[in-house]
């Protein structure tokens, strides 16, 4: 196996999942933006709403919405260049729900030695896998950086997987994916023949063998001698 393809958040990073966790920012803009002040409580609640309707329209076939296309419709009206300035406000109080695992930038720059890398990620964003690579000091490590917007299907539709192995110019068994998410990160991989292994500490999926699971990232080295 030349190549290892991870997953990002929950994987390489450890992040809050769902919404920022205190998006006061967010809230005051949008609130000047749509002309009626918001609390917390009430931007979090319609926001919520706006997001919900856009997941439930585009998961039945995997298809990928942008950040720009929920904030877009949750602010009707609103100039697009404003409609920007708040999803860079809202991203920056997303971020601060993620953390970086210490010790990362050395397991990928060990893996680098003798692996290629890439990164496969869902996300509503373009540039903030890459905008957090850089931060990690491992955007250099990254042969390429694949996401779900810019494909316009996520994980675990094939076309995504397909997307990365075409940049990367290798056959699907030449890869190994690593990821948290068993549908996305295991067995969609496994189903375009690639090998792949789920990051599980708790132990919660038990459908995945236990010889493919992880109980961190910081085992996959080992796993791979196996």
């Amino acid at each position: 196996m030349s190549h290892l393809l991870f997953d990002f958040f929950g994987t390489l990073v450890d992040y809050d999942d769902g919404h920022a966790q205190s998006p006061s920012s967010s809230a005051a803009l949008a609130g000047t933006l749509l002309g009626e002040p918001l609390t917390v409580a009430e931007f979090t609640a319609r926001w919520d709403v706006e997001w919900m309707s856009w997941e439930e329209r585009c998961a039945p076939n995997h298809r990928e919405f942008s950040m720009l296309d929920v904030a877009g419709s949750f602010l009707p009206g609103v100039p697009q260049s404003s409609v920007e300035a708040f999803i860079g406000v809202y991203i920056a109080e997303w971020n601060a729900g993620v953390r970086y695992l210490p010790g990362i930038r050395d397991l990928l720059g060990s893996l680098a030695q003798t692996h290629r890398l890439a990164v496969v990620s869902n996300t509503h964003e373009p540039d903030l896998v890459p905008a957090h690579l850089a931060a990690m000091g491992v955007a250099d490590l990254v042969d390429t950086v694949v996401t779900s917007v810019e494909v316009g299907v996520r994980k675990p539709a094939p076309t995504i997987y397909a997307e990365a192995l075409s940049r990367l110019g290798i056959r699907a068994d030449a890869a190994v994916f690593v990821g948290d998410n068993p549908t996305a990160d295991y067995f969609g991989p496994r189903a375009v023949g690639m090998r792949a292994y789920l990051v599980d500490p708790a132990a919660r999926h038990s459908t995945v063998p236990p010889a493919d699971r992880l109980s961190s990232v910081f085992d996959l080295p080992a796993a791979l001698l196996n």
